[in-house]
């Protein structure tokens, strides 16, 4: 079972192109996994004939698991051979269940950019004795009270990978994703009472274990500010009205609140480039350009795919892009490259009638932007009148490690003169 990103433990299988006694050559496609972010299919990558399948559909294989065995010409003995035994960490995964590597952005020129990466931003860290480990598999052995320094790692050079971890432990349950009642405690008090168990899948429990984690051990505090909406709101409307059409009348884009909101937003980061910054464990990481999680409802959760560079593209470009992002995103087809990393994030709630709300923060970012609904509201004019407005309340939760109540002001009100004289954010 490939990995699939830093925090991806398991895969789901979900179909397989291949049965057992089927020749293979490189580049055919053995099976389908799924994770609680995304699905890919997992080319082979030997020739030979795939002779033994341990996990069948609706399986579900740790990171590193062997799924399956190809045998014959190009594959390697010790592909072919069982694991000697379960608590052995296997040192060398089939080569036909290597994934396809993602792709991954250019290197960049600029060393101030190169912290852009996922790999540079949060990568591995190393012990004392220079073995690497993933962030996952830090945190769970830090759950599990397991030392990492006598964990064999599996992957190259020894590097430890969760797996490592859960196999260093076995037959240890998982820990509760959140303090308090247990299942049978919670379940005592309804006696009598219908009602329908839910099991949590995969996405679920991720998101719950990672909010939980986010609250915890994040000190967030929460900025509010009403916004004059209208000068936004009529910019989009001129915009939709001016596109072109095409051969069937119908215009080429359609522009969004959300679309400017995005833009506005980078650009405020990029106003106060000091907030446009990470925590990362014993230091701040500050970029110059504005990456942008954009939360996106999908059934049974959510996931927040990126938006790179977003300060530096036209509004119709990251309109485009963001359709792009949330279609495949429901269809869980969004690469780790594509919802890892990022600045900042937002959450808009507007379209739900939600005036305001405050937002959890998506590690390990120090900032999301909370939007409501934009309603019209009266306020008092200069002259001492009464006049009507198109009025939105943002509210901006900042991690105080790394954006104090200062900065976070500072930012917070770049964002509602972007918001209010759109114009400059487009310039």
């Amino acid at each position: 079972m490939p990995q699939l990103g830093e925090t991806v433990a398991e895969g789901k299988i979900t179909k397989w192109f291949k049965a057992a006694g089927d020749a293979v050559k490189p580049g055919d496609n053995l099976f389908e996994i799924e994770t609680d972010k995304t699905s890919m299919e997992v080319p082979s990558t030997t020739s030979g004939t795939l002779s033994e399948i341990r996990f069948k559909v609706g399986d579900v294989a740790k990171v590193g698991a062997v799924v399956a065995i190809i045998s014959g010409a190009g594959a390697s003995a010790a592909a072919s051979s069982p694991p000697k035994a379960p608590a052995a960490p296997p040192r060398a995964v089939p080569a036909a269940v290597h994934s396809t590597p993602m792709p991954r952005p250019a290197a960049p020129t600029d060393p101030f950019n190169a912290v852009r990466t996922p790999e540079r931003n949060f990568g591995p860290a190393k012990l004392a004795s220079g073995t690497t480990v993933t962030p996952l598999a830090r945190r769970l052995a830090g759950e599990r009270g397991i030392d990492l320094a006598r964990i064999s790692g599996s992957r190259p050079h020894g590097r430890i990978i969760a797996a490592d971890v859960e196999r260093a432990a076995p037959g240890v349950a998982l820990p509760a994703i959140a303090s308090g009642a247990s299942a049978a405690q919670v379940k005592a008090l309804y006696e009598g009472v219908a009602y329908e168990e839910v099991p949590l899948d995969s996405m679920r429990r991720t998101i719950a274990t990672r909010l939980v984690e986010a609250k915890q051990t994040i000190p967030h505090f929460y900025l509010t500010a009403d916004l004059d909406a209208g000068r936004l709101i009529a910019m989009r409307e001129e915009a939709n009205a001016a596109a072109p059409k095409d051969k069937s009348g119908q215009p080429a884009f359609k522009l969004s609140l959300n679309d400017f909101i995005i833009k506005t937003w980078a650009a405020a980061l990029q106003r106060i480039p000091s907030a446009n910054a990470v925590w990362a464990g014993d230091r701040i990481l500050r970029f110059r350009t504005s990456d942008l999680g954009i939360a996106v409802a999908l059934e049974g959760g959510l996931i927040t795919p990126v938006i790179r560079n977003a300060d530096s593209k036209t509004v119709t470009a990251i309109s485009a892009e963001m359709r792009d992002l949330a279609d495949r995103a429901r269809q869980k087809k969004l690469r780790p490259n594509e919802y890892q990393g990022g600045s900042s994030a937002i959450s808009n709630l507007g379209m739900y009638g939600v005036r305001e709300f405050s937002a959890i923060i998506n590690p390990p970012h120090a900032t999301i932007l909370a939007i409501g609904a934009t309603r019209r509201a009266p306020i008092e004019a200069e002259d001492g009148s009464v006049k009507f407005i198109s009025q939105m309340t943002a509210t901006l939760s900042c991690d105080h490690r790394v954006v104090d109540g200062a900065l976070g002001a500072q930012l917070l009100a770049a964002f509602k003169d972007f918001i209010e004289k759109p114009v400059t954010a487009l310039v």
